[in-house]
């Protein structure tokens, strides 16, 4: 075998090997995660952690602990990386257009997960992947008129413990809330605060709504579990038998809302089901391969009273 017969063997096999490597690149993905404050928002974190390792996707995760100025750092080091895919959930409505803009020009589709954004242009993201969050506030709401019946002459008092001020679920689930409750004079909503989605906050809030108002409370309606359990705290400590003295209402389906159902003290979970981990590598391989996708992907979800919650307990996984 003569020297340009190795070279050109030896050249082909190279060929042959790099190929299926160049074939292999993994996907990579930025995402750029709220935080961690709540127990929907780990199993959320875990799903799509789990997800991307499963599909063989690279995951650039980035945690913005609630600050939306770190995930805009976050987007702009992912363009900079020239990451395949960004996708993140954002911790407020607005302020995106900019850098949702240099993401475009970079060339880098964007997919929202369990949160909307308010752009000006909705070519700057590519899909939408979560909840309804209207319609989990009207889930709510139609599950306090249909309990108000049983007392139809009773007059109802309200507080609220709203989510994270300017984020979409704590103005959408708000909106819902009092959409389908607008038109029931025997329910009102007395007191209405932010508990920024953390038990902890939950907690306070609660306290400063019981020394304002005491026994005139008769329903607590909570924007997450977290701050629903956190509330619960502050009832009991305050004399006071949560899921009797006052109804309980709140949004996410946690196990956390499960236990406090069995024990009596919570009176209604709507479900916000925070797996989105598979459904976003799906949608983003979509998007690579320049496949068509939904520009809105609904997840599906129930509503779980406390006569429900032992039954349903096994089931839950988050």
């Amino acid at each position: 075998m003569n020297r340009r017969t190795v070279l050109a063997t030896a050249l082909a096999a190279a060929v042959t090997l790099s190929a299926p490597a160049f074939a292999a690149k993994p996907l990579v993905i930025g995402f750029s995660q709220v935080g961690a404050e709540s127990e929907w928002r780990t199993a959320n974190t875990v799903s799509i952690k789990d997800a991307a390792k499963k599909e063989g996707v690279t995951l650039k995760f980035a945690d913005a602990q609630q600050k939306q100025e770190n995930q805009v750092k976050a987007i702009r080091s992912f363009i900079a990386q020239r990451v395949d895919v960004i996708a993140f959930s954002p911790v407020v409505e607005s302020g995106w257009d900019t850098v949702l803009r240099e993401a475009k020009r970079a060339n880098i589709p964007v997919i929202l997960t369990d949160r909307a954004v308010n752009v000006s242009d909705t070519s700057l993201f590519v899909s939408f992947l979560g909840s309804d969050f209207v319609e989990e506030g009207r889930r709510a709401g139609r599950w306090l008129v249909e309990r108000q019946k049983k007392t139809p002459d009773a007059v109802l008092n309200i507080v609220e413990l709203q989510g994270t001020v300017g984020s979409a679920p704590a103005l959408d689930r708000k909106k819902g809330f009092e959409e389908v409750i607008a038109g029931n004079a025997k329910l009102k909503v007395i007191r209405s605060q932010t508990g920024d989605f953390t038990r902890a906050k939950g907690k306070e809030v609660m306290e400063a709504f019981l020394k304002a108002e005491g026994k005139k409370i008769n329903v607590l309606y909570a924007h997450n579990d977290d701050m629903a359990i956190g509330a619960i705290q502050a009832i009991e400590e305050a004399g006071l038998k949560p899921g009797k003295d006052i109804i309980v209402i709140s949004i996410d389906g946690v196990k956390g809302a499960f236990e406090a159902m069995i024990a009596g003290k919570l009176n209604v979970t709507v479900e916000c089901n925070p797996l989105l981990g598979p459904q976003l590598m799906q949608i983003a391989k979509d998007v690579v391969a320049g496949k068509p996708v939904p520009k809105r992907v609904v997840t599906q979800e129930g509503v779980f009273p406390a006569e429900v919650a032992a039954k349903e307990f096994p089931n839950r996984k988050y």
